[in-house]
């Protein structure tokens, strides 16, 4: 049998900036990628805090250490620039595999989105 298990979690990050005028996606800032687990493409979860939405998208590599969190395209109208809002990626697994699995969860500085 196989499950569905959260992988990866940037939990509480402020939004940098909502791009209506843009093809769908979230830019992610790329220290933030790394240290969750996400890659560009990658499809994640976005629930925001601040209006209680929730939606999807796939994400986008922003540049390294510039604390970048835009949402763009349709899902650009489900938040206001400085929401704060988390982010998760799930993956299926064995069920067995699952139990022992310990996914990537990283709590940023809400204030500037640094790892610091």
């Amino acid at each position: 049998m196989q499950i569905q298990v959260v992988k990866s979690k940037i939990h509480r990050v402020k939004v940098t900036g909502a791009d209506l005028n843009y093809i769908g996606s979230i830019t992610i800032d790329e220290t933030l990628m790394e240290a969750s687990n996400l890659i560009e493409g990658e499809k994640v979860y976005i629930v925001n805090i601040n209006n209680g939405e929730r939606f999807e998208t796939y994400v986008i590599k922003g540049a390294k250490n510039s604390g970048e969190i835009t949402l763009n395209g349709p899902a650009a109208r489900r938040v206001q620039k400085d929401d704060i809002i988390i982010i998760m990626s799930y993956a299926i697994m064995d069920f067995e595999e699952a139990k022992t699995f310990k996914p990537w969860m990283i709590f940023p500085n809400e204030n500037d989105n640094s790892l610091t």
